[in-house]
């Protein structure tokens, strides 16, 4: 594990080309899932990550520092933190996994839209509380898949109080 200090804040921020976003973390949620993407970022790891899948009308997916969808930090995968107390609405946050429920690790997604289908299958974080604006101008993807050609980047993550 990491000897870094992890920040008391409940705030991460992700400075984007186009403005700020800041998304407010759930632990009472998902205390594991927050716990990890506030170390990742007070570690550095999301600096210069693009947003590699990215689907209009749906979510902007990153956190993969190889920028496939098929990575992850170096940390264990997590645990599940499914719940019935948030639902998945435009500009929430969710942890990203393979089709195994505990393989959440380092991707995250930040849904444009309500997406009811996948309440209960997918730990939520946090929601945009400010800069949804900017969410809204990343590069989106083509195809299916939503793979996305010189991928817009987080520029820095931080936490804040």
């Amino acid at each position: 594990m990491s000897d870094t200090a992890v920040p008391d804040g409940n705030k991460l921020v992700f400075e984007l080309k186009t403005g700020k976003v800041v998304i407010e973390l759930r632990p009472d949620l998902a205390p594991l899932a927050c716990e990890r993407l506030k170390l990742l970022a007070t570690e550095g790891f999301y600096n210069g990550v693009a947003f590699h899948r990215v689907i209009e009308g749906f979510m902007a997916q990153g956190g993969d520092p190889m920028g496939t969808g098929t990575s992850g930090s170096s940390y264990p995968d997590l645990k599940a933190e499914f719940t019935d107390k948030a639902k998945f609405e435009r500009g929430t946050v969710g942890m990203a996994r393979t089709m195994a429920p505990h393989s959440a690790n380092s991707q995250f997604f930040i849904m444009f839209a309500d997406s009811p289908h996948l309440n209960g299958q997918y730990t939520i974080v946090g929601k945009v509380i400010e800069g949804m604006e900017y969410v809204d101008q990343i590069k989106r993807g083509s195809g299916a898949g939503g793979v996305v050609k010189d991928p817009d980047t987080i520029l820095k993550a931080y936490v804040e109080a």
